[in-house]
C-alpha cells in the first residue's frame, strides 16, 4: 500500500444520522482501503433530496433507516491513499465517486444494467454508510478521474448529472422532441440543462414556485407553468397541452417530484402514444390514472439511479457545453454541516444545490 498523504491532524469526521431528526457531525475512524480500494479525502459533497428524507422520515422509497448510518452520496475529492492491487489510479488524483458498488457477476451486471444489482452497494442507502466524511475508501474501479478543467464542486455534481443524463435516455427524447419536465428542483434543473445541451424543443417546465420558474426561463426553458396545488390535476394538464401544438400534448414527459398529483398531471399533459418517466422519489403506493394512459398507448416508465454516465458527464462539463456550476447556491465547511442540511431543508432559503466542502 503507497503511503498517504499528509491529512494534518489526522482525524476523520462524518455526517451521521444517529436517528430521525437526529443528525450529527461525529469523529470516526480513520479508513485503511482494501487492496483493491483507494482512500479519499473528500473535498465537496451534494446534500440530495434522499439525504433530507432520510433525515426528516426515517426512509426513502422502500429503504428505511434501520441503524445510525453516514449520509451523502454527491461526492468527489483527492486520493490520498491506494491499495496494492490498484495501478490505474495514485496518490494526487482528484476524482469523482459513483456512489453505487455492484456484483458485477450477476445477470443484470453482466446485461450492463448495474444499477439494478440485486446485491448492490449503494452508498447513503440504507443499510449503507454514505461519503459524507473527510475521508472514505471505495473500489477504484468505481472512481473517475477528472480533468483539471473541473472543480471538485463540479465533480460532486456529476451525481445528480448522471440522474438527469439517464431520465433523458430513459423517457427516449432526442433532438426537436418535445418534453415536460415537472419540478425545479436540482434534478428537474439538470434535466433541463441536459435536454437543452442535446437540443430537445420545445422543453415545458413545472414548478408551484415562480422563482424557481424564472431560473428555469433563465436555463432556457422554452415554456413555464406555475402549478396551482388547489387546481385539480386534469385541470393541471389541461393547461399544459395548451402550450403545445393543437392541444395534443407533450411527446415525451419526466416526472422530477415524486408527487402523486405532478405524476398524474405529467401522465394526462402527455400526447397520444408519447411515454411518461417517473423519475422523482414519493410514497410507494399512488394512485394513477390507468384507463387514461391505457386507452391512449401512453408508456409509463420509471427510473432508478444510472449506468454508465459518469465518463459521459464528464466530458460534457469538460467540452463547455454543460455547465451547472451555478445551481450550487450555498456553501458550507464541513464542520458546519448541521447547518447546510437547514439550509437546503428550507425552501425560505431559496436554496437549489447546496454543498458541504472540506477545505483542509
Amino acid at each position: 500500500m503507497a503511503s498517504a498523504l499528509s491529512n494534518g491532524e489526522n482525524k476523520n469526521y462524518g455526517v451521521l444520522l444517529n436517528k430521525v431528526n437526529d443528525l450529527q457531525v461525529v469523529e470516526i475512524p480513520m479508513p485503511t482501503p482494501k487492496e483493491d480500494e483507494v482512500q479519499v479525502q473528500v473535498k465537496a459533497t451534494g446534500i440530495c433530496g434522499s439525504d433530507i428524507h432520510l433525515w426528516k422520515h426515517g426512509e426513502i422509497g422502500i429503504f428505511p433507516v434501520t441503524r445510525p448510518q453516514l449520509l451523502g452520496h454527491e461526492s468527489a475529492g483527492i486520493v490520498t491513499n491506494v491499495g496494492s492491487n490498484v495501478h490505474d489510479l495514485q496518490i494526487g488524483d482528484r476524482v469523482a465517486i459513483e456512489a453505487g458498488i455492484p456484483c458485477s457477476e450477476c445477470d443484470q451486471c453482466m446485461s450492463g444494467r448495474y444499477h439494478l444489482c440485486p446485491t448492490v452497494v449503494f452508498k447513503s442507502t440504507p443499510p449503507y454508510d454514505g461519503l459524507l466524511a473527510k475521508y472514505i475508501t471505495h473500489p477504484a474501479r468505481w472512481v473517475h478521474k477528472m480533468p483539471e478543467e473541473i472543480s471538485y464542486e463540479e465533480g460532486a455534481l456529476l451525481e445528480p448529472l448522471s440522474v438527469a443524463i439517464a431520465a433523458i435516455e430513459r423517457v427516449g427524447v432526442s433532438f426537436g422532441r418535445s418534453l415536460l419536465v415537472t419540478g425545479c428542483g436540482p434534478i428537474g434543473l439538470m434535466v433541463l440543462a441536459v435536454a437543452k445541451a442535446v437540443g430537445v424543443s420545445p422543453v415545458i417546465v413545472t414548478d408551484v414556485q415562480q422563482s424557481r420558474l424564472e431560473y428555469a426561463e433563465k436555463m432556457g426553458a422554452d415554456y413555464t407553468y406555475q402549478v396551482n396545488p388547489r387546481l385539480a390535476d386534469v385541470d393541471i394538464a389541461r393547461d399544459i397541452r395548451a402550450l403545445t401544438p393543437n392541444g395534443e400534448g407533450v411527446e415525451h414527459a419526466l416526472e422530477c417530484t415524486g408527487i402523486e398529483s405532478s405524476f398524474r398531471a405529467a401522465i394526462m399533459a402527455t400526447r397520444d402514444a408519447g411515454t411518461c418517466c417517473l423519475v422523482g422519489v414519493g410514497k410507494n403506493d399512488q394512485s394513477l390514472p390507468v384507463n387514461n394512459f391505457a386507452m391512449r398507448e401512453v408508456d409509463i416508465r420509471g427510473l432508478f439511479r444510472y449506468h454508465h454516465t459518469y465518463p459521459r458527464a464528464i466530458q460534457l462539463l469538460t467540452s463547455g457545453k454543460l455547465d451547472v456550476k451555478h445551481l450550487i447556491t450555498h456553501r458550507f465547511e464541513f464542520m458546519d454541516a448541521l447547518k447546510a442540511f437547514d439550509t437546503a431543508a428550507d425552501y425560505s432559503t431559496g436554496a437549489i444545490k447546496v454543498q458541504i466542502i472540506n477545505s483542509d
